[in-house]
């Protein structure tokens, strides 16, 4: 198999395969890095805090459909590894129609609700009006978002991780270009912005539909009866549904912390969120070696080979951990011009230096979280890692909450960075409970055969 994972050099595959995931995922988030460089730099910070009290809403349904598609990806790749390629075209048809459906109309009822929601979410009375705008708009492009992941997802449990990051290049060089026209010649604002970037995604999910006919034939399929096969959804949610949760989940979560961050008013909204947005570009080495390691052992599992998986996993560790200490020093050392990039005051920056300060000396504990939780993603154990993500969130709200008077602000990174010393110490424990089981079968089977 051209894009077999369960041989060669371990952490030669780990690159080979992850490199490529790392680059797209950088290039999909330097999506929201141009629409609020270009509106924060011609519009001002006022537009970008607007951009900004969106960040949650629109994060609920993109985590939801990562989510999702992270469990097609484990189920393909596993299908792969045991030699059943016919199956993916089955894998991609049924969710197509199946997500790409949900999602169309679930974007149609945030539109109509989407003043409810910002009010919900208090959201600042000067900032609304650019928000309701720009999240209208962006809700337009969530059933793209849909398609283009199961897409990426199949591709990547196939062994095919250039396609994400070929489909996402030529999105972003789009959304460079409309950005520029719909924003600094023509003045429509966030609005504009958000205009370029589902225009961006039309053409990244073109894109990558295209590539898969022309590259894979195997993944070429028709619109007739068999299109949905309910065995192949029900083997599918199985495995996808409880990352969808724990992602919804923590969406929703944030969805508070988000109403929780806008009682700091719109200067504290401006500095976190465009932090975030630094840091979420940064992490993102991080977050796809994890799913780098979760499809390298889902390929192996499937083909029955247990030892590589482990042997991946404490390869994927070293490499996360060396990986997570120098996106540390980067931070810390180049954090604050990265914001004020985006057109924010002095003391916004400021703000924006003390998140970074406070975060991201525990990138390494994150890092190994990922690490381990790829590992137990790819052999099939999605139902633990969708609680224990929703655990680390609970952590995070109520220590959120209940040390704001101690910590102010800042208390939103040290509540985090504490989320994942949580979750690190639950995968640990649910690593070593697994590898006791196993041990213990293993023993059993050794003594019933004597």
């Amino acid at each position: 198999m051209k894009n077999n994972l369960t041989q060669g050099n371990i952490m030669k595959t780990l690159v080979w395969f992850t490199v490529p995931l790392i680059l797209s995922g950088l290039l999909q988030q330097m999506f929201n890095w141009v629409d609020a460089f270009v509106v924060g730099n011609v519009e001002g910070e006022l537009a970008l805090a607007g951009i900004g009290a969106t960040t949650s809403i629109y994060n609920l349904f993109v985590t939801v459909i990562t989510g999702f598609t992270s469990g097609i990806s484990v189920l393909a790749a596993q299908q792969y590894g045991m030699g059943e390629e016919g199956k993916l075209k089955n894998i991609l048809s049924s969710f197509v129609i199946l997500l790409g459906g949900i999602f169309l109309i679930i974007a149609a009822v945030g539109i109509l609700f989407t003043r409810p929601i910002l009010t919900l979410l208090d959201t600042p009375a000067n900032i609304f009006s650019i928000a309701r705008e720009y999240i209208q708009i962006m809700f337009l492009g969530i059933p793209l978002l849909a398609v283009y992941n199961i897409y990426s997802a199949v591709l990547r449990g196939l062994g095919d991780s250039k396609a994400p990051f070929l489909s996402v290049l030529v999105c972003s060089i789009a959304n460079v270009v409309l950005d520029i026209i719909f924003v600094v010649v023509l003045p429509f604002g966030a609005a504009g912005a958000a205009a370029a970037t589902v225009i961006s995604q039309i053409v990244m999910t073109v894109f990558i539909v295209l590539y898969a006919i022309k590259k894979h034939h195997k993944l070429r399929f028709r619109l007739n009866k068999e299109i949905i096969q309910k065995a192949i959804i029900a083997r599918g949610t199985k495995y996808s549904l409880p990352p969808a949760v724990q992602s919804g989940t923590s969406s929703v979560g944030n969805l508070f912390l988000q109403r929780f961050m806008n009682g700091f008013g719109e200067q504290t909204v401006a500095a976190i969120t465009t932090a975030y947005r630094v840091d979420t570009v940064i992490i993102l080495p991080i977050v796809n070696f994890g799913s780098g390691i979760a499809t390298v052992v889902a390929q192996n599992i499937g083909a029955g080979n247990q030892e590589r998986a482990k042997k991946v996993l404490k390869a994927g560790m070293v490499m996360i951990s060396i990986v997570s200490l120098c996106l540390t020093g980067l931070v810390l050392a180049a954090g604050g011009y990265l914001i004020a990039m985006f057109g924010l005051t002095q003391e916004s920056v400021e703000i924006g230096k003390s998140f970074f300060r406070a975060i991201a000396s525990c990138y390494i504990v994150y890092g190994l979280a990922m690490a381990v939780r790829g590992y137990l993603e790819g052999t099939g154990d999605m139902l633990f890692s969708g609680i224990a993500g929703i655990v680390s969130l609970g952590v995070r709200i109520v220590t959120s909450y209940l040390f704001a008077k101690e910590f102010g602000n800042m208390v939103i990174a040290y509540a985090e960075a504490f989320s994942w010393v949580v979750l690190l110490v639950i995968y640990i424990i649910r690593f070593y409970i697994k590898k006791r089981k196993s041990q213990s079968i293993n023993l059993k089977n050794e003594a019933d055969s004597v």
